[in-house]
């Protein structure tokens, strides 16, 4: 059934053939037809107005015959900056090259005979594939490249390989074609073996085989050989009307008179579909775009009147042809049928010949504008950008609506232009007016400055008000179009193509299918520059939800395309301030955000997007409470990463102000930064003073000054690209602090807003010059009240393996702080009194046990002195200082574990496996493992990543001046939990595990052995505790601080492992009867004094010269020598366990 549609949406103009140089006719076909290359050289290039767009994927089909051997090229396709494909072969061979790489099949066409060859590729699924006579021959999978795009605006040549000298084509010799091409087509799709197989006859939306696109030295020959037999056709076409007779009034419309019309010339077995015809207009002007028609939107059918004679319209159709008849005959047909004039009524309908456009089609679609682009062949629109000052007497009350409408009267008179982008500004006793104007192209450009001019200098008067010009200044602009530009939103993906300015394209949605999005490319009134403006897109169905994005990897590709999702979806779900996010969107969105920040720096506009995005769930419902510090973390992260070409980028949003600014060291003189904020939904207004200032900036509501003396904290080596950070936040919702909002103290509040500073990769601390801060009170109490508290604490031992990463309260932290710094003081002390007994009596450490202690210790030692000088080694501000304590304080915690899993690995042998067991350079390896995996650890993490290490401590500041101790430590969670925390874990559960066999063992030992002693509990339990000491199994409560036993397991944690050095001196110095006995020997006078040194020989069994073993003695000979035997064997004074060196 035949549909027809009337549209009128926008008024278009008749499209005269004359200038219509690219539209494709029966006259110009080469369907049928083939183009020879012979002597003398023939050369086929695509003509310079038609211009491919850039590509991610595309299809290409030819016909080609052989008929001399030689190197042979089908095409070649070259782009500037980059991006070629060009398709050729020797005998043997056929090649397709892409980006440089050739791809090649053993496949060689024979002479004199036909093969149709297609070339398929699609940039995203890396694939190419090419089809000889419609079967697949060849696919493979491209090598990822950074750019999956061929370049637009190439050069196309057939037959003959070339290069670009001086903006020309130069062909290349020896790869010429000696043969002849046919049916050559290009599309800007990826076409499927399905659709290749069924040898289809369509045209191509790229490249078309009509002369009208080529430019050749030569003529094409007839080929009856090459005939193709089609039934889908696009018809266009533009026509006159004139009366016949006087002119007078007609009861059908438009398109009822083409649809007669058209019935009345087709013959039967041509059917008609899809009639679109444009608003008639009396002016025969070319239009700039061949999509315009389709951009009209249906509207009723009316009748014509007699305004619409002497005019001309433009008319599409579809058209089907049964049965499928030659391309070429049917072209020649429907041509010849057109040309008649047809006579209705009292009106002659006259086609132009030369503006029939009869295309071959995949099948019969409704126009859409979303598949043709601009073509320069069209004459374009004429902009001009107005400045005028204008004097006006009277009193209106709206002065700037009435000046608009003036413009617009004296302007838009005749409707071949129009007003664009007006903006008006109130000056002392005058106005002045920016803006632009669109000229339909009929005029010259002499012309229409002349017409603009007379009609503003003119003097209006109307009633009261009188408006005289006094300054114009009319200027000529050639805005660029926009280019065409593929966006994936929550609507789906869409390919916007190339629009002229001010052309407001339209695409159909990917749901519904029968509603339409637009997007208009916008004239930009302050730059003459045209970008495309937010697509429209309340007609479509949304596609995505916030869950769907836990299926997308954020890639440095789509990182923008993803936050323009998440904003998207923000703005639609929270589309009013009752609204909100579930927890679980909420993760889902800031975790999405994270990924964007730490895949790669991001432009000022992603960043605009992104604290858009912050500021629209501070306005809503949503407790952002849970992520406060995830989402603190991201927007410092992203300011310092930003990329920006100025010395500062301002960046705000209701509730958010940003300010990054790029200082230079040697002419830095302080800085301030305040901000105006008089309304939770109004941008704040940013105020930056290259300069200190001591009292706030006016109209502020919060100021914080920094003092010329900050540059000594500089960063090193970046002097010349130091970045400082301001923020701003009018919201206390990511400032929560749990005592002043808990019930107990539910009177508190904040009173001010939230402002902060930071240098990149620095710790500001000690300013001789203080920095000052000054912010107004929400609610004021007494005018010129200011209150400022400082506050220094150290940081708790519990931070090396705070599992949970979280942070607790100030009085715990205190307490925690001082339990830690007095047993990590103790323990230091006691450590070096431990490895002093051991390194100055030789007859103390002649065993592996003591051996193995001495290493602990010292260990141990480094830890507690790192811990405990950690705080004044980061007061220096250093930045690299700070990298190298934590990466030292890191290694000895590793080493301090990775000796007590050494320990655990000496007892196991000692006390489990009682057999000989040879293990040559014994201790030789122990240290290289004790000392030597730590160092590995500390490397790599140094290697991959410095900046994991640094600096621990807040960077905002709420309503008061905090001074926090900072604290050199790891700070990457990735490199924290599997360095440390796994590490710690697995050294743990191997202790556990032999702390578990030894005391198994020692009940054995204790149960097999006859004696009549009565068992001596306390012998067991220092036993015990000397193992647990050793094996540092206190340090597994670091692994339970978490959720309501945090705090007790932190106090727990902090007591007995900052202590652990002080239990290894007393377990192992002080309570070890063979230390006291030296001590008393050396240290002691008078009948204080120990004599007895043969005494040695009962503690510790002599070393044979001979033995080689790691156990070959007998448990002892009593109960009571027993226990003590087991016990001392994993604490330092076992039997001797020795291996051979």
């Amino acid at each position: 059934m035949n549909s027809f549609r009337s549209v009128s949406s926008i008024t278009l103009i008749c499209l005269c053939w004359q200038i219509l140089g690219s539209t494709a006719s029966a006259s110009t076909s080469l369907w049928g037809k083939k183009l020879v290359f012979m002597f003398p050289k023939c050369t086929w290039q695509l003509q310079p107005d038609v211009v491919l767009p850039a590509l991610e994927e595309l299809t290409v089909c030819t016909l080609l015959r052989r008929t001399i051997d030689s190197e042979w090229t089908g095409f070649d396709y070259r782009a500037p900056g980059g991006g070629r494909m060009r398709l050729g072969g020797t005998s043997k061979k056929l090649s397709v090259w892409l980006f440089e790489e050739e791809h090649s099949l053993t496949w060689g066409l024979k002479l004199n005979e036909w093969y149709s060859v297609c070339v398929t590729w699609c940039g995203h699924a890396r694939r190419l594939q090419i089809y000889i006579n419609g079967s697949s021959e060849y696919e493979v999978s491209l090598k990822p490249l950074r750019n999956q795009q061929l370049a637009p605006n190439g050069t196309l040549t057939l037959g003959m390989s070339h290069i670009i000298m001086s903006g020309e084509v130069r062909p290349e010799t020896g790869k010429d074609l000696l043969g002849e091409i046919g049916r050559f087509r290009m599309w800007a799709r990826e076409w499927s073996a399905e659709e290749l197989g069924g040898r289809s006859c369509a045209d191509g939306d790229l490249v078309r085989w009509d002369l009208t696109q080529w430019k050749s030295n030569c003529f094409p020959e007839l080929d009856n050989n090459l005939q193709c037999a089609w039934s889908h056709y696009k018809i266009k076409l533009w026509t006159s009307m004139v009366p016949s007779t006087k002119p007078g009034n007609c009861s059908k419309s438009l398109e009822e008179v083409t649809q007669n019309w058209l019935q009345s010339i087709l013959p039967d077995n041509i059917s008609v579909q899809d009639i679109l015809v444009s608003s008639p207009s009396r002016v025969c002007q070319a239009v700039h775009n061949s999509a315009a028609l389709s951009a009209q939107q249906p509207q009723e059918l009316r009748a014509l009147s007699n305004s619409t004679f002497d005019t001309c319209f433009r008319c599409e159709f579809n058209a089907n042809v049964t049965p499928a008849a030659e391309v070429q005959v049917v072209q020649a047909s429907i041509l010849s049928l057109l040309n008649s004039t047809f006579s209705y009524d009292f009106l002659n309908l006259t086609a132009y010949p030369n503006s029939i456009s009869i295309l071959p089609v995949e099948f019969p679609a409704l126009p859409n504008a979303s598949t043709e682009a601009p073509t320069s062949a069209f004459a374009l629109d004429t902009f001009f950008r107005v400045n005028l000052s204008l004097s006006m007497t009277g009193s209106p009350t709206k002065p700037e609506e009435v000046i608009e409408k003036w413009l617009k009267e004296q302007l838009e008179l005749n409707a071949t232009m129009e007003v664009l982008n007006v903006i008006i500004r109130e000056n002392v006793g005058r106005y002045d007016c920016t803006f632009h104007v669109q000229e339909y192209n009929i005029n010259t450009v002499a012309e229409m400055i002349a017409f603009i001019h007379a009609a503003l200098t003119a003097k209006y008067v109307n009633n009261s008000i009188i408006i005289q010009t006094t300054e114009v200044a009319i200027k000529h602009i050639v805005p660029a179009n926009c280019l065409e530009e593929n966006t994936s939103t929550i609507y789906g993906e869409y390919i916007w193509p190339e629009a002229f300015p001010q052309e407001n394209q339209k695409m159909g949605c990917n749901k519904p299918k029968s509603k339409r999005a637009y997007r208009l490319c916008k004239l930009d009134i302050e730059t003459d520059t045209t970008s495309w403006a937010d697509p429209d897109m309340k007609n479509c169905k949304q596609l995505l939800t916030i869950s769907d994005l836990d299926n997308i990897t954020v890639t440095t590709g789509n990182a923008a395309g993803v936050v323009d999702m998440i904003q998207d979806l923000i703005d639609v779900q929270l589309d009013d301030s009752e609204s909100e996010l579930s927890s679980s969107e909420l993760n889902t969105v800031v975790v999405k955000l994270r990924e964007v920040v730490h895949i790669c720096s991001t432009t000022p506009a992603v960043g605009a997007n992104i604290v858009n995005i912050v500021a629209n769930m501070l306005l809503s419902k949503t407790d952002l409470t849970p992520v406060a510090g995830i989402v603190l973390n991201l927007t410092h992260r992203m300011a310092n990463n930003m990329d920006f070409p100025d010395e500062s980028v301002s960046i705000t949003a209701p509730l958010m102000a940003l300010s990054l600014i790029n200082v230079n060291r040697n002419t830095f003189s302080g800085l301030t930064f305040g901000v105006s904020s008089v309304s939770p939904t109004l941008n704040p207004e940013i105020f930056v003073n290259q300069n200190v200032e001591s009292e706030p900036l006016p109209d502020t509501n919060a100021t914080i000054s920094l003092p010329s003396e900050l540059y000594n904290y500089f960063p090193p080596g970046e002097r010349n690209t130091t970045r400082i950070q301001f923020q701003f936040y009018a919201s206390n919702e990511l400032f929560q602090d749990p005592h002043t909002n808990n019930a107990t103290q539910s009177s508190w509040q904040l009173n001010s807003f939230i402002v902060s500073a930071s240098i990149n990769n620095s710790m500001v601390r000690n300013l001789t010059d203080r920095v000052v801060v000054i912010l107004s009170h929400q609610t004021a109490i007494k005018p010129g009240d200011k209150t400022s508290c400082l506050c220094d604490h150290l940081t708790h031992f519990a931070v090396l393996l705070d599992v949970s990463r979280t942070s607790i309260g100030e009085a715990d932290s205190q307490i925690l702080t001082v339990i830690s710094y007095l047993g990590c003081g103790i323990s230091a002390i006691f450590l070096g009194i431990t490895l002093l007994t051991y390194l100055s009596f030789e007859k103390l450490r002649r065993d592996y046990p003591s051996k193995i202690l001495i290493n602990l210790s010292a260990a141990l030692l480094g830890l507690c002195m790192l811990f405990l000088l950690n705080s004044w080694l980061s007061s220096f501000s250093n930045y690299g200082l700070c990298i190298a304590t934590a990466a030292t304080l890191h290694y000895f915690l590793l080493a301090s574990f990775t000796w007590m899993g050494l320990e655990a690995v000496h007892m196991y042998f000692a006390l489990v496996k009682v057999f000989n067991i040879y293990v040559p350079s014994y201790i030789l390896k122990f240290c290289a493992a004790g000392w030597g995996i730590p160092l590995v650890i500390v490397s790599l993490v140094l290697a991959i990543d410095k900046d994991a290490y640094g600096s621990a401590g807040p960077i905002e500041t709420a309503g008061m001046l905090k001074s926090t101790d900072q604290f050199c430590w790891l700070q990457n969670d990735v490199f924290f939990y599997v360095t440390v925390v796994a590490f710690v874990l697995l050294i743990l559960l191997c202790n556990i595990s032999v702390f578990v066999v030894v005391l198994i063992q020692i009940r054995h030992m204790k149960t097999n052995k006859q004696s009549t002693s009565s068992p001596n509990s306390l012998q067991d339990l220092r036993a015990v505790a000397s193992l647990t000491v050793l094996l540092g199994l206190t340090w597994s409560m670091g692994f339970f601080s978490f959720g309501p036993g945090k705090v007790a397991m932190m106090y727990l944690f902090s007591i007995f492992n900052t202590l652990q050095g002080f239990f290894v001196f007393l377990f192992h110095c002080l309570m070890k009867e063979n230390v006291r006995k030296q001590w008393k020997i050396h240290l002691c006078c008078g009948r204080f004094r120990h004599s007895d040194y043969s005494d040695w020989s009962h503690s510790v069994t002599m070393i044979g010269k001979k033995n080689h073993h790691v156990n070959t003695d007998s448990v002892a000979s009593d109960e009571t020598s027993t226990n003590r035997k087991v016990s001392d064997s994993s604490t330092g004074s076992a039997p001797n366990h020795h291996q051979r060196a």
